[in-house]
């Protein structure tokens, strides 16, 4: 007799309804328990406490939460005093209702917490879920993005993560290899954990439908006042700091020099460096950028895709990145540093990867446009690559995990006993 499927509950402040890979992850999360009839709840800050129904067997809380007092103010975040002292918060309401067999936290700052009240025992009438940590990103990049690049920083950062993160959870799933080796690095003996990586996926079905026309590539060409020897870069993704946003504007202050082809870089995103670009990077570019702003429908995103001729991707220190997957899947050729989390998918043989500095993305560009042959070569290897990491694959082995996970629970050692 087949078990029942188990109940899991998600959990994040990184998720607005413009939000990039976190929220396109958790949205096809959702989409995939209703496919796979399991239930999963997702819990969200948001300007208004409601419950939004996705489907027969998933649902998001929206909680109440202010905004981000710094960094990225479109989001919001629930934080420690929404959780810590009282039964009657919206979020110890949810546990206790909902009950979940697996409780799955990604938020290094705010709510693992809320995991360790729950390891303690201190939330009455929650049974015992498994509680996983999940790492979307790397802390030291961020602390090195907004804090600065200090030694002491770095340091402090790691033992942050092994003492008051890391330990408060049962398992780890980490979305590349390049994110998990934080987690490994700053592991200790006394608190031990399995860390699973599970890659995220690509939208690979709407992007496989979308194809470049002439009509769209002349409007694209008349947005952006460019003409038919322009050669169109694009970036989508979020304008912030960590993103390494500036490299794209010393690329093009670079490629502007060309003879021959007319360089056009479009992006396709919002954030707080949004504001930059328009002013400081716009002429520093030879105002050879077009700001898109961010692009929610899919349609539109697959067209843009089609219609531009090479994606460009500036951060070296990229958890994973589903944009350029995506990209790849477009059969857009990629141009990417040779390192992060992007090497996950990419590599010399279905990309153009270099270091990370304008220079050398605009001598990777170059490269792209000079050898039709090898462009072509590449495309076919790299819409190979994305194809194994359709969401519905990438779900499917989330889900077995999961599984996993709840089964062996009661084995480890530090589970509590019946």
């Amino acid at each position: 007799m087949n078990k029942a499927p188990i109940k899991t509950l998600h959990l994040t402040n990184a998720y607005h309804q413009a939000s990039g890979g976190i929220g396109v992850f958790y949205r096809n999360l959702l989409k995939a328990a209703n496919e796979h009839e399991r239930f999963a709840c997702l819990v969200v800050p948001a300007a208004e406490t409601c419950v939004e129904e996705v489907g027969k067997y998933a649902r998001i809380f929206h909680v109440k939460a202010r905004r981000a007092m710094f960094g990225d103010s479109r989001y919001r975040l629930m934080l420690p005093p929404q959780y810590l002292f009282s039964d009657k918060t919206a979020l110890r309401q949810i546990l206790l209702q909902e009950q979940p067999d697996l409780i799955e936290i990604c938020d290094k700052y705010a709510l693992n917490w809320l995991a360790g009240l729950i390891r303690k025992g201190f939330i009455k009438g929650l049974q015992r879920p498994v509680l996983v940590g999940l790492s979307c990103e790397r802390m030291d990049d961020n602390v090195r993005a907004y804090i600065g690049r200090n030694d002491f920083f770095r340091k402090l950062a790691r033992i942050y993560m092994g003492t008051c993160y890391l330990p408060m959870f049962d398992y780890h799933i980490a979305n590349s290899e390049y994110t998990a080796a934080e987690l490994h690095q700053a592991m200790h003996d006394k608190h031990k954990r399995e860390i699973f990586v599970c890659p995220p996926g690509a939208g690979f079905e709407h992007l496989e439908n979308a194809e470049r026309t002439s009509e769209d590539r002349d409007r694209l060409l008349n947005q952006i006042g460019g003409s038919h020897k322009s050669a169109l870069l694009l970036y989508v993704g979020r304008l912030s700091k960590e993103k390494n946003i500036p490299l794209l504007v010393e690329m093009m202050k670079s490629l502007f020099y060309d003879e021959g082809i007319d360089y056009h870089l479009l992006i396709a995103g919002d954030g707080p460096l949004a504001g930059w670009l328009a002013k400081d990077g716009m002429n520093r570019a030879h105002r050879r950028l077009s700001l898109l702003g961010h692009i929610s429908d899919t349609t539109a995103l697959a067209t843009l895709y089609a219609n531009c001729d090479a994606f460009v991707h500036p951060n070296p220190r990229e958890p994973f990145g589903i944009a350029p997957l995506e990209a790849m899947a477009a059969n857009l050729p990629l141009v990417a540093p040779a390192a992060g989390g992007v090497l996950t998918y990419a590599n010399s043989t279905n990309a153009w990867l270099g270091h990370a500095d304008g220079e050398s993305f605009a001598d990777s560009v170059r490269l792209l446009f000079s050898d039709a042959h090898k462009r072509k070569q590449k495309i076919i290897r790299a819409r190979q690559t994305a194809r194994e990491y359709t969401w519905a694959s990438v779900m499917a082995k989330l889900f077995a995990l999961y599984d996993e996970m709840h089964e062996n629970f009661p084995t480890l050692p530090f589970a509590p006993k019946a």
